[in-house]
């Protein structure tokens, strides 16, 4: 039977993470947050960033130990023993990716819509039918393909940087136009940026040396991406007023174009690049996950199997390009976004509770790397992650929380549904 292939070191994995995440939020994302934080909006990027941090060292240390595809289903089973509460969240991190996966080409749609004038849904469209081609190809061939985007993408975030840095100290940048809800809402919103680096973990299987690699490429990529995202929400304001980057449709084309007049459209095709990577690695993700637990005997068999020749999971690659674009005729990314936000939220909550857990139940398991500081069995930064998580669900609105939870009974039916039929 054949297997995942072992394609990707250190410097791939970091890429990866670095390029999925930069890709999405910085480029389509902020406009719509300096609309509700004002000058203030690098705050939002630095509070997203501390929660992002906390979960993402319990991801480098469960990864560390679990180096397995679908990882959020696998800790949440070795930590708590339930295949429904398992289910549920391999489930809810299947929804995140495929409803984050929609988002971001909907980004892409209105970047390309901004440069010729296309309709946004089928442009796309025909995006996630092409990317997931190339996900079928072979992720050796996606991971190089990344790694050229990255590039691209990080260029234009230089770019707004570079002109940004000559506007420094400009405006007020503690300037809230409603206060502190405000502040907090648009953390919510740009924490959508930071989605990526939980992806790592799901191409454990496809990585050299997981256990190592894995917890440094999560570490690595979260760091980098926070201080490049604060330079840049720094800029933007400084450059283009809050109220104007809040109605933009294309907002870094905008604040390069105003500092550079004539050059929004490089910037247009830079977004085009970086959200078109963003897709691209969140598909895959998507793609493990469904394949890992199937693995796992959680979804149906013949989602694992893996094609001959390009030793890729190939039926449940398609399953997720036929998901995604169901959801990307949804067409408001803002309600896109915060569905995705609330379902990585409460993964992230499961997360920081299974390795709380292991450490009191399993101490002695071989970690190739720890979580510091702790009070007895406790971990105080996942515990801090935790708390976080819950906070930050709390800031929702009640008809997104009860999205939410319809969203987790709909996978205690599946599972029951698949339980039945496997028994039948």
């Amino acid at each position: 039977m054949a297997k995942l292939k072992r394609a990707l070191g250190l410097f791939e994995t970091t890429m990866y993470g670095i390029g999925i995440i930069l890709g999405a939020g910085i480029y389509v994302l902020i406009g719509k947050a300096a609309g509700i934080a004002g000058n203030a909006v690098w705050l939002a990027f630095l509070i997203s960033a501390v929660v992002a941090a906390l979960t993402g060292l319990s991801y480098a240390e469960l990864s560390s130990m679990f180096p397995k595809s679908a990882a959020e289903y696998v800790y949440s089973r070795k930590a708590f023993n339930s295949k429904t509460f398992s289910f549920m969240i391999g489930w809810l991190m299947l929804f995140v990716l495929i409803v984050a996966s929609a988002a971001v080409t909907l980004g892409f749609g209105g970047y390309f819509s901004a440069l010729f004038g296309t309709p946004l849904v089928p442009v796309a469209l025909l995006l996630i039918i092409a990317l997931s081609a190339l996900n079928f190809w072979g992720i050796k061939e996606s991971a190089w393909m990344n790694i050229l985007f990255t590039s691209i993408e990080m260029i234009g975030l230089l770019i707004v940087i570079f002109f940004g840095a000559q506007h420094f100290g400009s405006v007020n940048y503690f300037e809230l136009p409603a206060g502190f809800g405000s502040l907090m809402s648009a953390a919510i919103l740009v924490f959508f940026a930071y989605l990526g680096f939980e992806d790592l973990v799901n191409i454990s299987e496809e990585v050299k040396k997981p256990k190592r690699t894995v917890p440094k490429a999560v570490i690595y990529s979260i760091a980098i991406t926070t201080v490049i995202y604060i330079l840049v929400a720094l800029s933007s304001v400084s450059i283009v007023p809050w109220q104007q980057l809040g109605m933009s449709k294309a907002p870094l084309a905008d604040v390069v174009n105003t500092a550079w007049p004539g050059s929004s459209a490089l910037l247009s095709v830079i977004a085009l690049f970086a959200t078109a990577n963003t897709v691209l690695f969140l598909m895959v993700a998507c793609s493990r996950v469904l394949y890992g637990m199937a693995k796992q005997g959680a979804m149906p068999k013949k989602l694992c199997t893996v094609h001959s020749s390009r030793c890729t999971p190939w039926i449940a690659i398609f399953v997720v390009m036929f998901a995604v674009l169901g959801f990307a005729t949804i067409g408001n990314i803002k309600t896109v976004a915060e569905m995705t936000n609330w379902g990585s939220f409460f993964v992230f909550l499961s997360v920081n509770a299974s390795l709380i857990y292991l450490r009191k139940t399993r101490p002695k398991l071989k970690r190739s790397f720890k979580v510091p500081l702790h009070i007895g069995w406790v971990p105080l930064l996942p515990t801090a992650g935790a708390l976080f998580c819950i906070f930050m669900l709390a800031q929702f609105e009640a008809g997104m929380t009860f999205l939410g939870i319809c969203i987790l009974a709909s996978g205690v039916v599946a599972h029951k549904t698949i339980e039945h039929f496997k028994k039948a």
